[in-house]
């Protein structure tokens, strides 16, 4: 092992320790422009370690990824993680979804699928 490997693998551990009072405390709210940022960067890093041959680094810092994961899905302030979860928004979403891929069917250009005609009178969106 490379020194270099167990150096990253501890700071990845620490910041999973420092980290975990956040996702302990109910009333601790992260916003998602914080987490879901530092989320990705854990993850990128993780699989940039993984290429180098750094399986230590890489776990520590997929470990970390996966604590502000966690923290973006129990900790946002907005609760969106869990209103994703809910019916109704499912249902809105696989309609949009649906709208979505009829859109690109179409021969319309896609300027043209973001104009609507009423009455006569072009409207821009």
């Amino acid at each position: 092992m490379m020194w270099q490997d167990f150096v990253f693998m501890l700071g990845s551990g620490l910041s999973i320790i420092f980290l975990a009072p956040t996702l302990r405390d109910s009333s601790a709210r992260v916003p998602l422009g914080t987490s879901l940022p530092s989320m990705g960067i854990g993850f990128v890093y993780s699989t940039t370690f993984f290429t180098l041959g750094m399986t230590f680094s890489a776990l520590g810092a997929f470990a970390a990824g996966s604590m502000w994961s966690l923290i973006a899905l129990f900790r946002s302030p907005q609760g969106v993680s869990m209103k994703l979860l809910a019916r109704e928004n499912l249902a809105l979403f696989v309609s949009d979804l649906l709208y979505w891929i009829d859109r690109r069917r179409s021969d319309r250009s896609t300027a043209e699928q973001y104009v609507s005609f009423d009455h006569g009178h072009e409207q821009q969106y």
